[in-house]
């Protein structure tokens, strides 16, 4: 059996972060909808702090994928060293 490749649990935790996050924006709307705005305003910030945890999981994947082909200067996703 393969080891795992260092950076797979950080893209399976953004993935994680990314999907509770659509499901807040989701609730979020629906409570706007609603006319429930402070309820709105909860789920919006509650989808806020996952998608910083996704992008943070990432960001990390990346570090560790650049580690292990030898580019330690690597920025992540949304650095300076690429498409961010």
């Amino acid at each position: 059996m393969q080891d795992k490749h260092p950076s797979s649990e950080h893209h399976k935790n953004a993935a994680d972060h990314h999907e509770n996050a659509a499901r807040s924006h989701r609730d979020a709307a629906k409570n706007y909808e609603e006319g429930k705005p402070e309820s709105g305003a909860h789920h919006a910030e509650t989808a806020r702090g996952h998608s910083t945890h996704a992008n943070e999981q990432s960001d990390m994947a990346s570090r560790k994928h650049a580690k292990q082909h030898g580019n330690g200067n690597q920025q992540g996703s949304r650095g300076t060293s690429g498409n961010g």
